[in-house]
């Protein structure tokens, strides 16, 4: 028996269920069932957990469940065709229609770690980019206005900024590219100063507050942001949530605010978390009418999620985007160049 091979099970599992956008309070028992393995192994305590296997008693510790109990014996007992192989079958997830798309990609531009609202820190969400071929993922933490997210103000983000031009020399080629999610106020300024912007490879921009306002507001709020020359991306439009209680998509005249995207050359976002599925097809539509550039961007808050792209895929290859006005199918050196040249008027 192998007792330390329960704590990689476990974060497989960890993994496997962030993919599936499982209910946080599952992540967190598995999480937690991991941290009491690795106390027992630490306590040299082995002899233990392997008696419970055989016994059938691992469940009468605290914090440890039916679930995470049999990937933990299942893992002990060297079973590789129980619980984790029921669960990846289960959240695998293969594009369709945007097969060719999601080959042609090559980062993530909206990606959260542990610097905010993720559950993972960079190195890990780095890792996994890797894993699935990426060149580049842009870490685009939250701002420091939104303090339940533990946004970034301008000290801690010089923090990261720090940490990924550290990280950039051990991971070579691949690289981290520095970003935000900044949020838009209501006046349509940004979260962040001009300064901090300039310094930035990426700039995701969001609304996270004040969604029903009328139609008239939020689209000069939009507009506004969309114009600003340090923003590159528009994050989520609507703001709308499919799923965990639902929330209407906030007004405003799309027309308007892609007229400003198409012309500030201000990408629109195809946000791909199952929850969001932002913008909708009809908005998304009109978004190519506009011929506005495209970024198909996951808003991964835990490593699994980084896997979500086909998603967003399928809906960008069933519309006719263009692959060309897609901006995470260009190379690292190129989205930046981009990035650098939007118009000012």
């Amino acid at each position: 028996m192998n007792v330390a091979s329960a704590v990689p099970a476990l974060e497989r599992a960890v993994y496997l269920l962030d993919r599936e956008l499982a209910p946080s309070q599952k992540v967190r028992a598995f999480k937690r069932a991991s941290d009491i393995i690795e106390a027992f192994i630490a306590d040299g305590r082995t002899d233990e957990i392997e008696q419970r296997v055989q016994s059938g008693t691992l469940t009468d510790l605290d914090g440890i469940g039916p679930s995470s109990g049999r990937v933990i014996s299942e893992a002990i007992l060297g079973i590789d065709d129980g619980y984790l192989a029921e669960l990846d079958e289960r959240t695998t997830i293969t594009a369709g229609v945007g097969a060719e798309l999601r080959a042609a990609l090559r980062g993530d531009c909206h990606s959260h770690s542990t610097w905010s609202d993720g559950g993972a820190e960079l190195p890990r969400m780095a890792e996994v980019a890797m894993a699935l071929g990426h060149e580049y993922l842009v870490a685009t933490d939250h701002s420091a206005r939104l303090t339940v997210a533990h946004g970034l103000d301008e000290v801690r983000l010089q923090k990261q900024l720090d940490e990924i031009a550290s990280l950039n020399e051990q991971l070579a080629p691949f690289r981290i590219l520095s970003g935000m999610e900044v949020d838009i106020f209501e006046d349509g300024t940004l979260d962040l100063s001009d300064d901090f912007l300039a310094r930035l490879d990426v700039v995701v921009a969001s609304v996270h507050s004040k969604m029903r306002m009328p139609s008239d507001a939020m689209t000069r709020r939009m507009a506004t942001a969309v114009a600003n020359p340090h923003v590159d991306i528009l994050g989520h439009c609507t703001n709308r949530k499919l799923s965990g209680g639902g929330r209407p998509p906030s007004e405003f005249n799309a027309e308007i605010v892609f007229a400003a995207c198409s012309q500030f050359d201000t990408a629109v976002e195809i946000n791909c978390r199952p929850e969001r599925q932002d913008p909708p097809e009809e908005l998304l539509a009109l978004a190519i009418e506009w011929d506005c550039k495209i970024s198909i961007n996951t808003d991964a808050h835990a490593p699994g999620q980084l896997e979500w792209q086909p998603y967003g895929c399928d809906k960008a290859a069933a519309l006719g985007v263009p692959v060309e006005n897609i901006i995470n199918t260009w190379p690292a050196d190129d989205l930046i160049t981009w990035a650098n040249s939007h118009p000012t008027f």
